[in-house]
């Protein structure tokens, strides 16, 4: 038996030495190009029986102007259907083989079993060659893109990032470009078929093939479908490099009513891919906000709680690169939460940063590119960034030597190269009520600039008071009046109101009942099915809803579920404003769309805020936005009325665009019925 006293001592309070760095062996890559400038490459992995096949364009930037979104939808397109092949054809035969396939504005992805490489191949190459470009097929897809665009006007993280690209790049810069509904509705079948003309090419394209398929297959697989594709010459265009602000940039996008801002402060930055300081500067902004253990999550989500999380990102560009950090917080606290990004960026800059902290950056760098080397797709991957940015044969090779000779003297200096909070941009997304006034003080010259939510600059209207003599119970009283008065709208004890609007192209029909004792029903179903109903027989409501598997769910209804919807049953809402269980406040008198409207704020007893809007002129509630908590948060729903019509002796809005949080409905009133029979059995819950 050996004395204790025979072992070496060690310190375990010292962090051993790390050994040197492997040179990764990433195993064979192998190429060709075919004579109209493909360029191939083939990455052989036999554990299953799956190949994938993987287009990509080398694109730097196309500028579409006022057409931006035509690139897009040519991607899409291309996948309706061809010369050879109607789209439900093309449809079956993936689906039949059980494969994947994908296009979009810059390549085409495929994917299936070996045994079915060449059925697939076949399919994938005569979408690349000779696509179609139905023009229904367009017009379907106009549609989409535009509710979708449409429906970020409520997401302000997507504001954030669309006015973050336009302040950052300049409208006139590829990358500063942002689709909007016009800009889709100015794209012809002509523009889509010019881009796919232009750029989809074999000789500025890169084919990935990688899986249970032997060089010599592969490479008599891909001459037989791609070797008639027809080369051309490609323009290329340079951009001018966005100018620097000077000093702090402050902007701000107003989304009234809103409890959170997102912030983000960024700046572009001159980072060629495969520069000496990608990777030292990637370790920076890991430290920095590229994790959850970052400066920045531990300062404003652990240390001070302002935010769920918070994040940074840093990326190279052959063009022009950018860094940017991001948060959302509450209100209250979001110059405190600017305050704490800022002091963080300076600690960067002045090189208040440890060895630990370097030391696990880099560690969870290694980690990250070995588990990155188990999938086979990585191999193309860096082959072909290899080739498309001019690197070193052996840039990925040597990688994690490379990460290996970062120094914290390194981070220090590209920190103060790259993060440049004092000549760049702060962007807030809120509610300027709330927080405008606190975040003024970030610019230099006290001076907020306003933009919309597509990142042009707006002259914001300022909130003024109203007149001598408005308070907030005379705009209600006047908007009653304009209805109808209040003896005609006690007369409606019940209501029924049927709907009609579209998702996605699918018709759908919304009926809502009233019932005379506080009852309410609303039903949503589509060619007489049946998709969501909503009910409550006074006391106590039921959510009923088709799940994802087609079966309906029934759920029974909250406390604060109970109380929104008893919201829902008023007729007339305004009728019980002033009854004291409710707290109005007149805001004043802003410009809305052109119409000055008075303002006023409600705070239901179901604890939700709504804000109306009211017509100067005519009187009547144009727009209404309510907050309300949900499990995902807070949500907003903005409702939008127009084309009063008289029914019976009181009116009422025909038309009501809804949005809630990213879905939008377009909703027509199709039939209305003052006062008709309702049974109690129509509110039975199950």
């Amino acid at each position: 038996m050996f004395a204790l006293s025979s072992f070496a001592q060690v310190d375990r309070s010292v962090m051993p030495e790390p050994g040197p760095a492997p040179k990764i062996d990433l195993g064979k890559t192998q190429s060709f190009t075919l004579d109209n400038g493909l360029k191939v490459f083939v990455v052989e992995n036999h554990k299953l029986p799956k190949v994938t096949f993987s287009l990509q364009l080398d694109i730097d930037g196309i500028k579409e102007g006022n057409k931006a979104g035509a690139s897009e939808l040519a991607g899409d397109l291309m996948r309706k259907g061809t010369e050879n092949k109607t789209m439900d054809e093309i449809d079956f035969g993936i689906d039949f083989i059980g494969a994947r396939l994908s296009t979009s504005a810059y390549g085409v992805y495929a994917s299936s079993l070996v045994k079915h490489q060449e059925t697939l191949l076949e399919i994938m190459a005569d979408i690349v060659k000779t696509p179609k470009f139905p023009e229904e097929e367009l017009e379907k897809l106009k549609t989409q893109y535009k509710a979708s665009v449409k429906s970020q006007l409520n997401e302000p993280d997507a504001i954030a990032s669309n006015v973050r690209r336009v302040l950052l790049y300049g409208k006139d810069h590829p990358y500063g470009e942002v689709m909007t509904e016009e800009t889709i509705d100015n794209i012809t079948l002509d523009d889509v078929k010019a881009y796919y003309t232009t750029y989809y090419r074999p000789n500025i394209a890169y084919l990935a093939v990688v899986g249970d398929i032997k060089f010599e297959e592969a490479k008599s697989l891909i001459t037989k479908y791609f070797k008639d594709w027809e080369k051309a010459e490609v323009p290329t265009t340079e951009f001018p490099t966005p100018e620097v602000p000077e000093n702090i940039q402050v902007a701000f996008v107003h989304k009234p009513g809103a409890v959170q801002s997102v912030i983000m402060t960024f700046n572009t930055i001159e980072l060629l891919p495969g520069s000496k300081d990608v990777i030292p500067a990637s370790i920076a902004n890991m430290i920095l906000g590229g994790g959850f253990t970052s400066k920045l999550n531990l300062n404003l989500r652990e240390k001070h709680a302002y935010t769920y999380g918070a994040r940074s990102s840093l990326s190279s560009d052959k063009i022009i690169g950018n860094f940017y950090s991001t948060a959302k917080v509450r209100n209250e606290v979001t110059d405190s939460a600017i305050t704490q990004t800022l002091l963080e960026l300076i600690n960067m800059r002045d090189g208040k940063i440890t060895e630990e902290e370097l030391t696990t950056i880099k560690n969870y760098r290694v980690g990250t590119f070995a588990y990155s080397l188990e999938n086979p797709q990585t191999k193309a991957r860096f082959a072909i960034s290899i080739d498309k940015n001019d690197l070193p044969k052996d840039y990925y090779e040597t990688y994690l030597e490379k990460v290996a000779a970062v120094t914290l003297e390194d981070v220090k200096e590209v920190s103060k190269k790259y993060f440049n909070p004092f000549n760049g941009y702060i962007l807030v997304v809120g509610d300027k009520n709330e927080i405008a006034d606190k975040i003024a003080k970030f610019s230099p010259t006290k001076e907020i600039v306003y933009y919309d939510a597509y990142g042009n600059e707006v002259t914001e209207s300022e909130m003024k008071e109203a007149p001598d003599g408005v308070t907030a119970q005379s705009v209600l009283e006047d908007y009653i009046q304009a209805i109808g008065g209040q003896k005609n709208l006690k007369k409606v004890k019940s209501l029924k109101s049927i709907y009609a609007t579209s998702i996605q192209g699918m018709p759908i029909d919304v009926e809502v009942y009233n019932g005379k004792s506080g009852q309410y029903l609303s039903i949503m179903s589509s060619s007489g099915m049946q998709l969501q109903k909503q009910v409550f027989d006074g006391s106590k409501g039921q959510v009923v809803q088709m799940t994802m598997t087609g079966q309906m769910e029934t759920v029974d209804m909250d406390e604060k579920q109970v109380k929104g919807i008893k919201d829902e049953s008023l007729i007339f809402p305004e009728l019980v404003y002033t009854s004291g269980t409710y707290k109005i406040e007149l805001q004043g008198v802003t410009n809305l769309k052109g119409e000055d409207v008075y303002v006023i704020d409600v705070q239901k007893p179901s604890g939700s805020v709504q804000t109306n809007y009211y017509s100067v002129k005519s009187k009547y509630l144009v727009k209404s936005i309510t907050t309300f908590e949900s499990e995902m948060g807070n949500v907003f729903q903005e409702s939008v009325y127009s084309d009063y019509k008289k029914i019976g002796k009181v009116y009422v809005p025909y038309h009501l665009n809804q949005t809630v949080g990213p879905n939008e409905m377009d909703l027509e009133l199709k039939t209305i019925e003052i006062n008709p029979k309702l049974s109690n059995d129509l509110f039975e819950l199950e």
